[in-house]
């Protein structure tokens, strides 16, 4: 149990801490699920979305390779057109 504070703080107890494998400093996000709000690590949310991500792309079989080279074309294609440049 926490209480919050004035701000909205709250202090994350330890073993909630240890559990997480949190240290100070340390980033932490708030997901709402059915069944309330869950508290994550970053990383943790990060790794979930790139995995979405490789997943639609796989399945609409485009490669992360493919998609990188994509991206560097599109960005050489606006430099050209905004500044005349490439």
């Amino acid at each position: 149990m926490a209480r919050v504070q004035e701000k909205g703080q709250v202090t994350i107890p330890q073993a909630v801490r240890a559990a997480l494998g949190l240290k100070k400093g340390d980033m932490v996000t708030f997901v709402q699920t059915e069944s309330g709000i869950e508290i994550r690590r970053v990383e943790v949310v990060v790794q979930e979305a790139l995995g979405a991500i490789g997943a639609t792309l796989k399945d609409k079989g485009i490669t992360l390779e493919e998609m990188i080279e994509r991206g560097r074309s599109i960005r050489q294609d606006l430099i050209k057109e905004m500044y005349g440049l490439g």
